[in-house]
């Protein structure tokens, strides 16, 4: 047993969510959420409000581009990575705004090394991942600036207690080899799962705080989270597959953010692992799946509140 970053019965998003408003979207998070509040992504707003030009803004001294296919490294900074930029500054100066004297865990999102590289492409052409040296060169650059973003963070957030989440949904592909060439018609190398332990273990040291990582991807691999240093491990759990791993990982004090709008899931899964109803409330936190940035509002908010009224009704229950 450990003791999580959250308190029983907490609720928290993933990241995105629909609208170009991040004032109003932070609003919406406090007030649906306000046990475990996140900073919300707003990928609607154009390129580098998305993930991977986000993640890509935090990168120190390894500067990106916007070209046909999407971000690829640059010889030197340039407009988009200044709007990207730009987009964070705005993000974190609503945050200021809006929730300067919330206190408890707050959680942002940057994304992880491996759906960097698997994303981003070298100035040659095809993707970073191919590269180890550029791949390791990624991961220092990317521990410094999550080193930073914490900090930052903090400075806007002084009685709040940051929580990093890590998304990772290209890393069972990295490990399976299975991410495709620039082509097309081939794949590159799967990663060695001592390399995915080593690199996160660097991003989660780091961030100094605890992390939480996500993969909406099936085959997530659990027991390497685990290793790399990882509170928690974030997936939808309508994907599970073999949950002897998972188990394991709970069992030896891992957390878990489950993403589902329902209680019975979860339930339903906590009975299987065969674990007692009174850890799940303490253990567990409800999120929505990936995709509500994909959503009305109205709907993105239904979703959150599905997922607040589970982990509350958990509370009350005592995870019976």
């Amino acid at each position: 047993m450990t003791d999580w970053p959250w308190q029983p019965g907490a609720a928290t998003g993933i990241g995105s969510l629909p609208g170009t408003d991040i004032a109003e979207a932070v609003r919406v998070v406090l007030g649906e959420l306000p046990e475990f509040p996140h900073l919300p992504e707003l990928p609607a707003r154009g390129p580098g409000a998305d993930m991977i030009g986000r993640g890509a803004a935090l990168l120190v001294e390894l500067p990106v581009e916007l070209y046909a296919n999407g971000w690829r490294v640059a010889a030197r900074p340039g407009r988009d990575l200044r709007v990207a930029r730009d987009f964070w500054e705005r993000d974190l100066d609503a945050l200021a705004e809006q929730a300067t004297e919330y206190s408890g865990p707050f959680k942002v999102q940057v994304a992880g090394p491996y759906t960097l590289a698997a994303s981003v492409e070298l100035p040659t052409g095809g993707p970073l991942l191919r590269d180890h040296g550029a791949v390791r060169d990624l991961v220092a650059s990317l521990a410094e600036g999550v080193r930073g973003h914490v900090a930052d963070v903090a400075a806007r957030l002084p009685a709040a207690s940051v929580v990093v989440q890590v998304d990772e949904p290209s890393l069972p592909a990295a490990l399976a080899g299975t991410v495709p060439t620039e082509s097309g018609l081939y794949t590159l190398r799967r990663v060695p799962s001592a390399s995915v332990r080593d690199a996160l273990g660097s991003v989660v040291s780091a961030a100094g705080v605890p992390v939480i990582v996500h993969s909406c991807a099936p085959d997530v691999p659990v027991t390497l989270l685990r290793e790399a240093g990882a509170a928690a491990v974030a997936l939808d759990i309508s994907l599970l597959g073999d949950l002897d791993p998972l188990g394991e990982a709970l069992d030896a004090g891992m957390g878990l953010v489950a993403g589902t709008t329902s209680d019975a899931p979860v339930r339903e899964l906590w009975r299987r692992l065969g674990f007692p109803p009174e850890r799940l409330p303490e253990q567990v936190v409800i999120s929505p799946p990936c995709g509500l940035a994909g959503l009305s509002v109205a709907d993105a908010r239904a979703a959150m509140k599905a997922a607040r009224d589970a982990a509350q009704l958990f509370c009350r229950t005592g995870g019976e």
